[in-house]
């Protein structure tokens, strides 16, 4: 398997070891299942990201309805496409 060296501060190294403990676990393991946890959340966050724009990009026309102060105008012609 991959590997990825990492370098912490004498701080975080601590901190680490000592939430490691508490844990029960390695302290490989806590920085694998921290890093497994944010790849999660960016993907996540990724979809929902893209469920607003389609939703959004469906909506148009009633978001441009509702809300004309926001639309952007080109030379004063109305929506731009």
């Amino acid at each position: 398997m991959p590997a990825l060296n990492v370098e912490f501060s004498d701080r975080e190294l601590e901190d680490l070891r000592q939430i490691a403990k508490e844990r029960g676990t390695s302290m490989k393991a806590l920085v694998r299942e921290a890093a497994a946890a944010d790849i999660a959340r960016h993907r996540a966050l990724q979809e929902g990201a893209e469920a607003f724009r389609r939703f959004f990009a469906s909506h148009a026309d009633e978001f441009a309805a509702a809300f004309p102060e926001d639309e952007p105008h080109i030379r004063g012609e109305g929506r731009v496409a």
